[in-house]
């Protein structure tokens, strides 16, 4: 790993605990130090890498059981529309896909700006993280952006001076469990004004949800108790083709605690 006044060059193979207990992420980014600390179980993440969390395949039952990536039945038709659901796609679900991006620390780096550096036969290229992450349309593609032979190497996270950042996941339980629904938000303020900012949601869509709708609901806002109620933050994106309706619950209490973290 390298700091500079440039940001932060996190290696593809430090732990998710290594990172977690580094002082230089604590002090840049306390938020993915927080996200970092929260991953998984203690086991996990002192073997994890923070290269295979960006990486890892999607938890969805049926791609996990044998029905592929877009979880299709012998008919040709998806399984999940119809099928058992609740933890799968509120948003961005028009289909063909429909799991859910299964990475606790990706949004967190999306709302921080972070990119993905790559290297392959081809040589390096770098690209947004948020674009690193896509939404196959056949059964032969993936869920990233990755060409053949090639692999991620390094993450760059841009200097986060004068930003307020929060993230929040909601879970069935404190002890380990994956999230039903996280948000990751990053505030430039001007004051008690919110000038710009970031909103990521995750494990409600097949790619981190960076969501402009939301970003645009906060920006020149002044956040104060009564807007800080979920439906009073605006619409933080358009619906899906199907909702789960006791997923879009979580969904918004996780912006808003999200967004109370930020502030203070």
């Amino acid at each position: 790993m390298n700091a500079s006044g440039e940001g932060l060059r996190i290696g593809a193979l430090m732990t998710l605990a290594e990172l977690a207990a580094n002082a230089e992420v604590k002090r840049q980014y306390p938020e993915l130090a927080a996200a970092l600390g929260e991953a998984a179980s203690p086991q996990i993440r002192n073997l994890a890498t923070l290269g295979g969390n960006l990486c890892q395949r999607p938890r969805c039952w049926y791609f996990r059981s044998g029905h592929g990536l877009l979880a299709k039945g012998p008919d040709g038709k998806s399984l999940v529309p119809t099928g058992e659901n609740r933890y799968h796609a509120i948003l961005g679900n028009e289909g063909p896909a429909y799991f859910v991006s299964p990475s606790t620390i990706a949004p967190v780096l999306i709302a921080y700006q972070a990119k993905v550096r790559l290297l392959g036969p081809q040589g390096a290229r770098e690209l947004p993280l948020d674009k690193f992450f896509v939404v196959p349309q056949g059964d032969q593609e993936r869920e990233h952006d990755l060409k053949p032979n090639e692999i991620v190497t390094d993450i760059l996270i841009p200097p986060a001076a004068n930003v307020h950042a929060g993230h929040y996941e909601v879970r069935q339980k404190e002890a380990f469990d994956w999230p039903y629904a996280t948000a990751a938000v990053v505030l430039t303020m001007g004051g008690k004004t919110v000038q710009n900012a970031r909103v990521v949601l995750g494990h409600v869509a097949p790619v981190p949800w960076l969501s402009a709708e939301a970003a645009q609901a906060l920006a020149g806002k002044t956040i104060t108790p009564e807007k800080r109620r979920p439906r009073r933050l605006g619409a933080v994106a358009r619906p899906g083709a199907w909702t789960q309706r006791s997923k879009n619950p979580a969904r918004a209490v996780a912006v808003k605690r999200a967004i109370l973290k930020a502030e203070v």
